[in-house]
């Protein structure tokens, strides 16, 4: 029977040799060990010296341009540091070599910027021969296998090779070992404003609740139904119920509103609740009546509670 068609399975490897094929055996061969390294063959201790692989000054690394990635936590990056000094770097960093001398990044962002912290001058590397579309593509399948971008990073990634390489959709998910529908069905989460955009990228809405929420057109009014799920705990069932009603002219969208106000009040609630959100960085939600109310903000664990604190002047 024939070999099925690899997805995500083909991987860094993968495509870097098809991004090499053409070239010189020495970048044919840094590509084939690639290929043992993303498929985890072998032995996951760093390689023996070989064609491609070098211990590179950290500081003449630079960023990819075409990083989908848009925040790595702290806590992480720190839990990462502490990896890599007890047990060392179990996988070099991918990069490829620019006109000026210097190395661009193309997997491994996390690993690098770990190096970074613990202020290790040089790291291991692979270097790779690949074009600008390989390397965003390389990228974006690094973030996917390894560790998993939230579903707005994908979006923009996306977005990106589509854009930057005048790719089509399914060319895209071709690249990346996606299915052209799960592409399309991300990137219409670029559709949803910046606020709601921030509750999907911080897991405060989930994908379901994102898709759900697309079917509202008007956005001041799907911002007022996000808030609404997000303080009452709502289901993605439960939002698609409230989503259906609101389009039917029901209760569901009456719901919405501040008991007791007038429309004007609760767009000027509204107004006040995106202002604290964009200055504090979380999301706030305002409970007001003319007698007493409710400032609530949330927080993702100690260390955004203790940047929230900061950013009020509170000392813990």
């Amino acid at each position: 029977m024939a070999a099925s068609k690899s997805r995500l399975g083909r991987g860094l490897g993968g495509l870097i040799a098809s991004a090499a094929s053409s070239k010189s055996p020495t970048a044919q061969a840094a590509a084939k060990s690639l290929g043992n390294l993303a498929s985890g063959a072998g032995n996951p201790s760093p390689p023996p010296p070989t064609p491609g692989f070098e211990e590179i000054t950290v500081s003449k690394i630079e960023a990819s341009p075409y990083q989908a990635r848009r925040e790595i936590q702290a806590e992480h990056l720190t839990e990462l540091a502490e990896s890599i000094k007890s047990e060392g770097l179990l996988q070099p960093i991918v990069v490829r070599k620019l006109k000026t001398g210097h190395y661009e990044l193309i997997a491994g962002e996390r690993r690098w910027r770990a190096y970074q912290v613990l202020k290790i001058k040089t790291i291991p590397s692979r270097i790779v021969e690949a074009s600008n579309a390989s390397a965003a593509a390389l990228g974006l399948i690094e973030n996917l296998q390894r560790e998993g971008l939230n579903p707005i990073e994908e979006a923009y990634g996306f977005a990106s090779l589509i854009r930057d390489f005048d790719l089509t959709q399914e060319q895209a998910a071709d690249r990346v070992g996606k299915s052209r529908a799960s592409v399309a069905n991300t990137l219409r989460l670029l559709a949803l404003d910046a606020e709601l955009q921030g509750y999907v990228s911080k897991g405060i809405l989930s994908f379901g609740h994102a898709k759900v929420l697309l079917g509202i057109e008007n956005a001041e009014e799907r911002a007022v139904i996000a808030r609404r799920v997000i303080e009452d705990g709502f289901s993605v069932r439960a939002t698609e119920k409230l989503v259906q009603e609101k389009k039917a002219g029901g209760s569901g969208g009456k719901k919405s509103t501040q008991k007791g106000g007038t429309p004007a009040e609760f767009a000027a609630i509204a107004g006040i609740e995106k202002k604290l959100t964009s200055h504090l960085g979380a999301r706030v939600a305002l409970k007001h009546t003319p007698k007493k109310g409710q400032i609530v903000i949330q927080y993702a664990g100690n260390d955004d509670l203790q940047r929230i604190l900061d950013k009020l002047g509170v000392e813990a």
